[in-house]
């Protein structure tokens, strides 16, 4: 019997959680998995959360405001409880026929993620065109090479989540993060379906949002258990501009220039000098904060209003 948990972040979603919620039931129950389905509302504020109050079996989680699709995961993957942990969109364009699959690819190749992937997408072209211009970046910057990583429908090994936490727009990069950490990822080809109810939530804001957070796992994965390589290598090259400017000052001067004839070189001097030794201070101090981060608890940046926990299923 597969243990499965099922994690469901959703915003103003009243027309489709209900629906959503009988699909999921009808799959687990159908495959006799030993499951639970966890929805997290992000501050909806429509009648999402009385929705899912009415639905059982069910654990629903109730965000006090909108943190953001990535918070509101990260509190549902934490809420749940069984090895396999399924994640989905809330718009009913995951299809929950597509579980099975997700959980038979794991299995047969031994990976630890397996990465939904939307081939015949049913988006407008400007989603699908941000969307390929993303998985291009993402591709360069973090060396992750899954066709849509943007895809929400993952299945995930539980002790993928056991040291890492999630903000902003980084629920896009859970793989590549995972990649970074030794975990296999692998993908599949899964169903999408057009929205039937609701409005999209994705902008040009959530684009940008997900660009920084990109950034932000480069260096993770490359230096943040090492911060002073990098500031320390910038620091290293000012100082070397540094001491050439140094050469070219002193060279000058005792040509017999004046100073008032020529400042550039000892500014440039001074400048190199001081951006030197403020990237290695920045780089010990970066290098510090980090030991202590992975050193102590992080606080999570969101906060719970409340749960609410149908457990019995009415015969």
């Amino acid at each position: 019997m597969k243990n499965i948990s099922i994690v469901i972040p959703v915003y103003n979603e009243e027309g489709n959680v209900a629906a959503l919620h009988e699909e999921i039931v009808e799959v687990c129950e159908k495959e006799g998995y030993n499951y639970e389905v966890i929805f997290v509302d992000d501050g909806s504020s429509d009648r999402t959360s009385d929705v899912l109050k009415t639905l059982k079996p069910l654990i629903s989680i109730r965000m006090r405001r909108n943190f953001g699709q990535t918070a509101a995961m990260d509190a549902g993957i934490k809420a749940s409880k069984y090895e396999y942990i399924v994640t989905m969109d809330g718009d009913r364009q995951n299809d929950p026929a597509d579980i099975p699959k997700l959980i038979a690819t794991l299995e047969e190749e031994n990976l630890d993620v397996v990465s939904g992937w939307r081939k015949d997408r049913k988006d407008t072209f400007f989603k699908k065109f941000v969307s390929r211009g993303a998985n291009l970046l993402r591709r360069i910057i973090v060396k992750n090479y899954l066709h849509d990583s943007g895809c929400s429908l993952k299945l995930y090994k539980r002790e993928c989540f056991h040291s890492i936490n999630l903000y902003g727009e980084m629920h896009r990069f859970i793989p590549a993060l995972l990649e970074t950490k030794g975990f296999v990822i692998g993908e599949v080809v899964v169903n999408h379906r057009p929205r039937t109810s609701g409005k999209t939530k994705y902008n040009w804001k959530r684009t940008i949002k997900g660009f920084v957070d990109m950034i932000s796992l480069w260096f993770l994965s490359k230096y943040f258990v090492r911060p002073l390589h990098i500031f320390g290598g910038f620091g290293m090259i000012f100082l070397l501009l540094g001491f050439i400017c140094g050469v070219w000052s002193v060279t000058i001067f005792a040509l017999g220039y004046k100073m008032s004839d020529n400042i550039m070189p000892p500014l440039l001097t001074v400048l190199f000098l001081i951006m030197g030794l403020m990237m290695f201070v920045f780089g010990l101090i970066t290098d510090m904060l980090s030991k202590t981060y992975y050193g102590t608890g992080v606080d999570q940046p969101y906060s719970i209003k409340e749960i609410v926990r149908n457990d019995e299923v009415d015969i």
